[in-house]
């Protein structure tokens, strides 16, 4: 049976569907993944929440410093493919992988040593909120190599039309730590009661052994990975080009979060319990954004194998139908939050004094889910062109609004529901900007053919 999807010929919704959908179903799972851990945290109480949720900003901020790898090897080894250029592809991702290696190496050593002042960034107010979320910066980010290692992996097999292999490591990895969480967090059975710690060991072995699965599949590759030598020292052609094409998103992903740290600072101004409610809602919110990022990843892939094919055509259908699919999940989305918000934020919170809080932030976030989820397709889309830098302008530009208009709208009777109106407002305006920068560049591009 083939594995790899071929990207380059054949019915375009198809090509792009069954590359996508096991993407997708990846997102999902991962998504899955990040909720059994804020359930079983939720259970706890708020303020191990909120514990989780300063520290896993940093864990936010590593996806960003790992994207440069994995945008600048999955984006080079796609255009090299579909350029007929097998062997120069593997040296990409050889590449890829040593600078995957060193990032997360680098990151993890950082947050392991600078903890303590990494937390106090917060403000955080209960000494215990303060020593559990050291606690899990000190685990989750020493450990953070995995996680990087996860990500090139993903990006470079669904480079190479198989994004099979991703969905199956995820999910195992998935299973493991549904069981893990509870077993480490309560201490069931031979395992010791380690609450907010348990936590954090359970998802850095679920991730150590998604990890050891996705080295298995490479090992069975016969398409690319058997040329693939990481002893070999780097090649300062192929890391430059790395650089060129992943730093522009590296820089935007990592100033985002840098961001939204910032705006979860002046959160925390209103209560531990107003950043529990931040973390727990932006985890809600995830199902529109992770899947989005997934069919990104999928058309990322797409429009880098046919641009270096030359099917120009083939790149406008792709986009076309990936849009038609992408605006109909962005309104189921929409619809989800804004008309069901209370037994959704239930699921993890049960505090009925923090219910109203929930509440408003998901209302409130679930009006620029449509055009989100917009922005993440497009900016996939502008990536598989080899364009990061658009998408990072419009993004760096209007998150960094958010900030002076949260604190503008915080001093109105909305309070800390300002802050959730500065965060909606930026997106709607990124993802009808992003749109409509790409349309332009795709019919200037169309008129070459």
């Amino acid at each position: 049976m083939q594995k790899n999807v071929d990207l380059l010929n054949g019915p375009v919704l198809s090509s792009l569907s069954r590359l996508a959908l096991p993407i997708m179903a990846t997102s999902l799972i991962q998504m899955a993944y990040n909720l059994t851990d804020m359930i079983w945290i939720g259970r706890i109480g708020s303020n191990a929440v909120a514990a989780v949720g300063a520290a896993g900003m940093y864990m936010w901020l590593s996806n960003g410093l790992a994207s440069l790898a994995k945008m600048g090897g999955q984006v080079n080894a796609g255009y090299s493919l579909g350029s007929g250029r097998r062997e120069e592809a593997a040296k990409y991702v050889s590449n890829a992988f040593q600078l995957t290696l060193l990032l997360g190496l680098l990151y993890g050593s950082i947050c392991v040593v600078f903890a303590t002042p990494l937390i106090g960034f917060f403000n955080l107010n209960s000494p215990n909120v303060i020593a559990d979320a050291h606690i899990y910066l000190q685990i989750t980010c020493g450990f953070v190599a995995f996680s990087f290692l996860n990500q090139t992996f993903t990006g470079i097999f669904t480079a190479i039309g198989n994004s099979k292999a991703a969905f199956f490591a995820t999910t195992i990895g998935l299973v493991i730590n549904i069981f893990l969480d509870p077993a480490l967090i309560f201490g069931i059975g031979p395992f010791p009661c380690l609450d907010v710690m348990g936590a954090a060991i359970a998802t850095v072995l679920a991730q150590a052994i998604v990890t050891l699965i996705f080295i298995y599949f490479a090992s069975k590759d016969q398409f690319i990975f058997q040329y693939v030598t990481l002893l070999k020292k780097p090649n300062t052609t192929y890391i430059l080009s790395i650089l060129r094409l992943g730093l522009p998103t590296c820089i935007q992903n990592m100033l985002f979060t840098g961001i939204s740290m910032i705006i979860a600072r002046l959160v925390a101004s209103y209560g531990d319990a107003a950043v529990a409610v931040q973390k727990v809602g932006s985890q809600i919110e995830s199902i529109s954004w992770m899947t989005s990022d997934g069919f990104a990843a999928a058309v990322n892939s797409f429009i880098a194998q046919n641009r270096g094919a030359g099917n120009k055509a083939r790149i406008k259908k792709g986009y076309t139908c990936a849009m038609e699919i992408v605006l109909l999940w962005g309104i189921i989305c929409t619809l989800l939050l804004m008309l069901c918000p209370a037994p959704i934020f239930r699921i993890f919170i049960t505090e009925t004094a923090i219910l109203p809080m929930g509440i408003d932030y998901l209302v409130i976030l679930g009006v620029s889910q449509l055009p989100m989820s917009i922005e993440i397709t497009t900016a996939g889309a502008f990536a598989g062109y080899g364009k990061t830098i658009p998408p990072s302008i419009i993004s760096i530009v209007f998150t960094a609004i958010r900030i002076p208009l949260a604190l503008m709208l915080i001093q109105t009777p909305l309070e800390l529901n300002g802050i959730w109106w500065s965060i909606t407002i930026s997106s709607i305006f990124k993802g009808i900007l992003l749109l409509i920068w790409f349309i332009i560049i795709l019919k200037k591009d169309m008129r070459k053919v």
